[in-house]
């Protein structure tokens, strides 16, 4: 994700709140979870999903030549809607189209249309080999993990201050599409990442076993397919570059597929070897090369330096009251307090700043906010092993969940703040309303003050493995003032774990243009 050092940290935290799941080391295979709602960031709507899907839709149809054969699209269809009268979560307006093209491929897009290129029905062996595939596919659409994929892409562009609950001028889904590469074959909705491929495959393997097809295919399509791509790389280029394989795919599979029941059946819609006869008398289009945006967009960056004046931190307290009676927080009584959904920023008059791009930005504060994961288990421990700090310094063995979350945490404020380092060892184990917790020190020069800064992280458990979190941040030359405030409304802090569970979704949501 590349850095956007002029927005702030500090409203970059007010992010929005979804399950934190414990790391991984070694897979574990009888133990294969299933997920079946997202729960990554993701700064769109089911309906904008929707919407996304629909204008990117036309933008792929006009790059790839399109079978345009009524017969092969009904037997897709057919496929597709016995996978989606099984699927959970939202109910998204499949459709699926043949590319006319030999790669082997396919690919959905947030929202629900779906395009598998003739070359992968002609390579499958039976209907539930080429179920497998699109099952997989619906699957991402199922967790939103191409909205999710362009989320994070933008967070790199645009800075995660756009999300601290200081909502600015300007931020509307058009232009944060555009931000990533703009609509269409656009890498940010169509590369996932390891966990993402791991969670559609398990998805997909239960969504073919409810829908009545041998949920093993998948594991003997996978197979296959890496096997052809000994033989012909060319022909396997597009679709393992949007969909890394993992090495142990199709053992996790297999597992997954035999606690799930093998006795399905190879064929359940019926017709798949007339559609690929069909497919044998149908000419080939010519090669194309259809141009897949690897985010070419672009944003306004200011480039102006602020000077931050403000008052001491009173010693008399006033207490906030989540809406929601997520939390309780004692603040400085000549601070003032802006709320939105689960996230709340704590500042005095001149701590927050609007520059030229109409972002707020805080400068001078603090956040509380509950936890969303940027990354699945399974990358968060990847990404533990080759970071370039270390607030936790053991790398031999997966941490509990606390630790997992507070150094995501940590690694994407640096990510977006690159002028920010973790001061190793300063991760310390704190008690936080009767629950454990930790707190993290970074520090840098900030490029919008010129200052040294100071930023310290806090994060506290709760009891369904989600986390609520503070961020203290103020010039270097405050800190101690300021770490005394936090540390007088840390012990202030009071948490309703019965409430934090009901989140279901994260706080922006960008405005429809």
């Amino acid at each position: 994700m590349t850095t956007n050092s002029a927005f702030r940290v500090a409203a970059t935290m007010a992010l929005a709140g979804a399950a934190v799941f414990g790391p991984i080391a070694q897979p574990v295979y009888a133990q294969v979870a299933i997920k079946r709602s997202p729960s990554g960031f993701n700064l769109f709507s089911v309906q904008q999903d929707v919407e996304l899907g629909q204008q990117s839709a036309v933008e792929v149809e006009r790059q790839l030549p399109m079978l345009n054969d009524s017969r092969v699209n009904t037997y897709l269809t057919r496929i597709i809607s016995r996978l989606a009268a099984q699927a959970p979560g939202a109910k998204y307006p499949y459709t699926i189209k043949a590319v006319n093209a030999t790669e082997i491929n396919a690919f959905a897009l947030p929202g629900g249309p779906m395009y598998v290129h003739r070359g992968l029905v002609t390579a499958a062996r039976n209907e539930a080999e080429l179920a497998s595939v699109l099952a997989h596919e619906m699957s991402h659409v199922v967790l939103r993990h191409g909205t999710e994929q362009a989320s994070k892409a933008y967070l790199g562009k645009a800075g995660l201050s756009l999300l601290g609950g200081l909502v600015g001028k300007g931020n509307t889904t058009s232009q944060i599409v555009t931000a990533v590469g703009g609509f269409g074959l656009n890498a940010a909705f169509l590369k996932f990442s390891r966990g993402d491929e791991l969670e559609a495959d398990a998805l997909g393997a239960e969504l073919m076993a409810k829908a009545g097809w041998d949920p093993m295919a998948m594991a003997t399509m996978f197979a296959m397919l890496r096997a052809e791509q000994g033989r012909d790389p060319s022909k396997l280029e597009k679709f393992f570059s949007s969909h890394p394989p993992p090495a142990d795919r199709e053992a996790r599979i297999r597992t997954l597929a035999s606690s799930l029941g093998t006795g399905g059946s190879q064929q359940v819609v019926g017709g798949f070897a007339t559609v690929q006869q069909r497919l044998g008398g149908v000419a080939v289009a010519p090669s194309t090369q259809p141009q897949y945006s690897t985010s070419t967009g672009t944003v306004a960056i200011p480039t102006e330096t602020v000077t931050i004046n403000v008052p001491a931190p009173s010693t008399s307290f006033s207490r906030f009251t989540h809406s929601g009676g997520f939390f309780t927080i004692d603040f400085p009584r000549n601070w003032r307090a802006y709320q939105s959904g689960f996230a709340v920023s704590l500042a005095p008059e001149g701590g927050v700043v609007e520059l030229s791009n109409g972002q707020p930005n805080l400068l001078y504060g603090a956040i509380v906010n509950h936890y969303a994961p940027f990354e699945g288990e399974s990358d968060r421990w990847s990404s533990s092993l080759q970071r370039s700090y270390t607030p936790f310094e053991d790398r031999t063995r997966p941490r509990g969940f606390l630790e997992d979350a507070t150094d995501d945490l940590v690694r994407t404020m640096i990510r977006a703040n690159s002028y920010l380092t973790a001061t190793t060892g300063s991760a310390r184990s704190e008690v936080i309303d009767g629950a454990a917790g930790y707190s993290v020190l970074m520090n840098g020069r900030s490029p919008v003050t010129g200052e040294d800064e100071r930023v310290t992280l806090y994060t506290r458990g709760l009891p369904d493995n989600h986390v609520i979190y503070v961020v203290c941040i103020s010039p270097a030359r405050d800190a101690g003032v300021v770490e005394q405030t936090c540390s007088r409304m840390m012990r202030t802090l009071q948490v309703n774990d019965a409430a934090a569970h009901r989140s279901t979704g994260n706080t922006f949501r960008p405005p429809h243009d």
